[in-house]
């Protein structure tokens, strides 16, 4: 093991400072055994936001470029945090000057360039994983165990939503998120996370059906100034379009039921919801972004008079949560940000050469990624053909 790591995180956005944060704290999470992590650099563009970043999360520096942080001989550990269509030249960069890549979600913006980071993950003799968040939940986590322990029953079927409103404002900015092909939009964003949370709970997606894009609010203003995340900033009076979709909804068959799921932006009033639940022979279970720290069970156990839905308190006896939060009590509530906490502490304790049955869940793979992406193209590729059925092809590679 390496008597310390230098992380460094590109790009300084809200996602960007998650991992930032995240690097910050991994440490403290369980037992101390990971080397001394130092924080090197933020990465960004715009300097403002770099430098900003970086005194806020303790990191010594800020860069201006990727290749910087390429270049540098105390970084070792890297999150790639910007726009998709950026991740390719990034990470195949970082790769080979030998850098671990955490690349966030989804791996890039095309299959072809996905397949591509795919093989030079291959070929590279240091680490590259893709951050799925959301399989960090404790509450999803949990549902998973009682899915694959049997004590739910065979999967019957899923019903899945995300729905987002950073993008109901139709004075909104334009941006990176609202340029692209079909599927780039609301599908690419937080459908990802929706694709792969259904997978880990049903299994591998087989094929899609149904697949509807839809685009509702067709241009927006360009901003004044740079933009940060979903931040409003003063806009101009002139328009560009909105290049993909504010909303996608589709039918899937996985490995155990099938399942309908649905996403947006334009979701008025839901800040963040995915929400999802698995109805199962021996009963089902729900659980709700907005109250991360419990999920809902039903067993059919019982009289149907008294049966029904019960709220579990997650703690220390549920994924995650014993010994890896400061307050490790039940009903301590916690949230998405601890979600990257563990993504960081997981990739860490990959990187660092800590034995995977002593580690947290391993991050997903960059084969991975590209399954996801494939399983959205497949999506796209049933809108296209008015809702046909379409198989998710897998390309494995060596």
């Amino acid at each position: 093991m390496a008597s310390s790591l230098g992380v460094a995180v590109i790009g300084a956005g809200m996602a960007g400072k998650a991992h930032a944060a995240a690097y910050r704290m991994a440490s403290a999470l369980y037992e101390p055994v990971l080397p001394e992590i130092r924080l090197v650099s933020i990465g960004d563009v715009n300097p403002e936001f770099g430098r900003a970043a970086a005194r806020r999360f303790g990191y010594q520096r800020h860069d201006s470029s990727w290749q910087a942080i390429a270049e540098a001989d105390d970084i070792d550990v890297v999150s790639v945090v910007i726009a998709n269509s950026l991740h390719r030249e990034v990470v195949e960069g970082l790769l080979a000057a030998g850098k671990h890549v955490l690349c966030e979600k989804p791996l890039s913006d095309t299959l072809a360039d996905a397949r591509a980071m795919a093989q030079a993950a291959h070929e590279a003799d240091t680490i590259a994983r893709i951050g799925f968040s959301f399989r960090r939940a404790p509450g999803i986590a949990f549902i998973r165990q009682l899915v694959q322990s049997g004590e739910l029953g065979e999967v019957l079927h899923f019903s899945g939503r995300y729905w987002a409103d950073y993008a109901s404002n139709p004075n909104g900015p334009i941006s990176w998120r609202y340029k692209g092909g079909p599927g780039s939009g609301a599908l690419a964003d937080i459908g990802s996370h929706l694709a792969y949370v259904a997978e880990f709970v049903c299994g591998d997606v087989e094929s899609v059906s149904g697949g509807r894009l839809s685009t509702a609010i067709t241009k927006r203003p360009k901003p004044l100034g740079a933009t940060l995340g979903h931040t409003q900033v003063a806009v101009s009076d002139e328009f560009e379009a909105v290049e993909n979709d504010d909303y996608a909804a589709f039918s899937a068959t996985f490995e155990h039921g099938v399942g309908a799921l649905e996403v947006s932006r334009v979701a008025a009033g839901h800040p963040t919801s995915l929400i999802f639940e698995v109805f199962c022979s021996k009963g089902a279970a729900r659980w709700d972004q907005r109250y991360p720290a419990q999920i809902e069970l039903m067993l059919n156990e019982g009289p149907a008079a008294t049966n029904g839905y019960r709220q579990i308190q997650l703690g220390p006896d549920h994924p995650y949560l014993a010994g890896g939060l400061p307050m490790d009590a039940p009903g301590v509530s916690f949230g998405q940000n601890e979600l990257f906490l563990h993504q960081a502490r997981a990739f860490l304790e990959e990187v660092a050469g800590v034995p995977e049955s002593e580690s947290l869940p391993r991050c997903a793979s960059f084969d991975e990624g590209v399954h996801n992406m494939e399983f959205l193209a497949a999506v796209v590729e049933s809108a296209q053909a008015g809702g046909a059925s379409v198989d998710v092809r897998t390309e494995v590679f060596a």
